[in-house]
């Protein structure tokens, strides 16, 4: 070598006067990290990935697979030598490597057909009942996996940005967002949580309700994929003449002669089987108005209550909590992307929002 110093971008990138050139080359992101699905937004172009928070690798040497849906399909159904799990269990992170190799996996597949001159900034949604330690995994998480700088935002708040609720206002606005793992209610005004309560209960919950229900009244076992699907098809909070004429095949395996078995489940006994569940998530939106003060539980009486995540989309659920407060209550547009939505809205106009912005670990 002759001694030459070699070109490097982000030298010349460091000479520039304007925070905002260096900014420009950067694809910055925003990340729902879910217990159940992962969702991308990238800046200026929007949602641009939504997948399954299920990552596959080789048992001995952890080389990923597969991550996503492909992933997902191998759940239950790998020999020894592949692992397909879910990294994030109730919110947060269970397996620190498998949850990077699979951000890693996502945030390659954002940028495939688009070069980037420099790591992204990346707006990250987390639970709000996340101690310290579990919030520094994920941001460490995030930028191991590739990410210049990472901004941790509270989910319910990034989703009631989604939702569209007027957070910049002198005026209560309450979400209740029920993603995977955790529910979480909050009261918001002028861009900050008054109260905000979280329980580890969400969809995932109501899925392992039905598999105990199915193994105690019927001796079957089924997977969580399958009472997933039992949830989707047939499961509301609330009974009524056409949730009792609901019905399933369901299939699994019988814990008395071990072979494999079908059975018909009514719309009655899903109903059975998540009333525990539902209840707890009823009982923390109470707790969140018991705590709420007296001037903003006003505006929630003319303003009511917004629900977003997988979970809300539960049949029957906004109108139980609604018979069960006196208040209306309505499920956001398109819930499952509130958060993402709302982290975008922030990646979009950070400057604006530092507000919101959780403090960096």
């Amino acid at each position: 070598m002759s001694g030459k110093k070699l070109f490097n971008v982000n030298d010349m990138l460091s000479f520039l006067p304007a925070q905002r050139l260096f900014n420009f080359f950067s694809s910055d992101i925003a990340i729902d990290l879910g217990t159940a699905n992962t969702v991308v937004y990238a800046r200026s172009r929007g949602i641009i990935l939504n997948e399954p928070s299920v990552v596959a690798v080789r048992a001995n040497t952890n080389e990923v697979l597969a991550a996503g849906t492909r992933a997902k399909e191998m759940l239950g159904r790998t020999p020894e030598s592949i692992v397909a799990c879910r990294p994030l269990r109730d919110g947060v992170i269970a397996n620190f490597q498998l949850t990077e190799s699979m951000l890693r996996h996502f945030i390659r597949a954002v940028h495939n057909n688009r070069r980037t001159l420099i790591s992204p900034r990346m707006v990250i949604g987390i639970p709000s009942g996340i101690t310290q330690v579990e919030k520094r995994a994920v941001e460490e998480s995030a930028k191991n996996a590739g990410a210049r700088e990472v901004y941790p935002i509270m989910e319910p708040m990034a989703a009631a940005i989604g939702a569209g609720l007027p957070v910049h206002e002198p005026v209560g606005s309450m979400i209740v967002d029920i993603g995977g793992g955790t529910t979480e209610v909050a009261v918001i005004t002028l861009k900050d949580v008054v109260f905000c309560q979280s329980i580890r209960v969400g969809g995932d919950e109501m899925d392992r309700a039905i598999v105990s229900y199915v193994k105690r009244k019927y001796n079957l076992l089924i997977g969580e994929r399958t009472a997933e699907i039992v949830k989707i098809t047939v499961g509301s909070a609330l009974l009524n003449h056409e949730v009792e004429k609901m019905s399933i095949d369901v299939k699994g395996r019988d814990l008395v002669t071990g072979v494999p078995r079908t059975i018909k489940m009514s719309g009655h006994e899903v109903h059975e089987a998540l009333l525990e569940t539902v209840a707890s998530i009823v009982d923390v939106v109470r707790v969140a108005l018991e705590n709420t003060p007296p001037e903003l539980s006003s505006d929630l009486v003319d303003r009511g209550i917004v629900m977003s995540g997988g979970g809300s989309m539960l049949r029957g659920l906004d109108r139980l909590i609604s018979k069960e407060t006196g208040l209306p209550v309505r499920v956001a547009e398109d819930p499952l992307f509130c958060v993402v939505k709302g982290a975008g809205k922030v990646v979009e106009e950070l400057d604006s929002f530092k507000e919101v912005l959780m403090s960096r670990g």
